[in-house]
């Protein structure tokens, strides 16, 4: 199946390192970070995990689970993970799904068989307290992925919902937002009292910092 933004992230339950976990149960009431690797005891898999684990803080401060997902099972990802801590200098604490029998990378359409048959591309998949998914992202096996992107965006998404706003560019946290164009001047004056530049009608700048 094709899974888009604003998609309710289907519910699954499933063994993972952390003990049998329902996607909605575990992760009510917080963000999700879910996402597939190709498998077990392969390079770039390992480094990604362990930049997730080491960026645990980081998760925590904004709210967000990160679950990590192969195509392999809990015994097999339990060894993995001694690799991980070793290699990468870090605690690795949250599950990873053991998906031997694909049925989870074949529901969020993470098995592409250009690229194999057996194993799950790097899928990410953003998902809001709601159950709501946000945001997708695809890399192919051999391209590790940004978490500097994937916590900016975490940023960007919970930033445009506290506020109302849109992130423009290459927005980083602390840069000025944007007014969507469905908010009239005189409503934007009242809800951003900070004030706001016009550029053109459509394009107005305002810091939502500290707000």
């Amino acid at each position: 199946m094709t899974l888009r933004i604003g998609d309710i992230a289907p519910d699954f339950e499933v063994d993972t390192t952390a003990g049998r976990i329902s996607l909605h149960a575990w992760g009510k009431g917080s963000w999700v970070f879910f996402f597939s690797h190709p498998a077990d005891f392969t390079p770039v898999c390992t480094t990604e995990m362990g930049r997730t684990a080491q960026l645990a803080a980081e998760f925590d401060k904004r709210n967000v689970k990160p679950l990590g997902l192969s195509t392999d099972t809990v015994e097999e990802h339990l060894k993995w993970v001694g690799d991980v801590n070793e290699t990468q200098n870090t605690t690795l604490t949250f599950p990873i799904v053991a998906d031997p029998d694909l049925k989870i990378s074949q529901l969020y359409d993470m098995i592409h068989p250009a690229q194999s048959n057996n194993q799950a591309v790097r899928s990410v998949f953003i998902i809001d307290p709601e159950h709501k998914i946000r945001l997708t992202m695809t890399y192919p096996m051999n391209v590790g992925r940004n978490f500097d992107e994937i916590l900016r965006v975490i940023d960007a998404l919970q930033t445009g919902d506290r506020h109302g706003i849109a992130t423009p560019a290459d927005w980083l946290p602390g840069n000025r937002v944007i007014i969507p164009p469905s908010v009239k001047d005189d409503e934007a004056k009242a809800r951003f009292p900070q004030g706001f530049e016009t550029i053109k009608p459509y394009l107005r700048y305002t810091d939502v910092t500290g707000a």
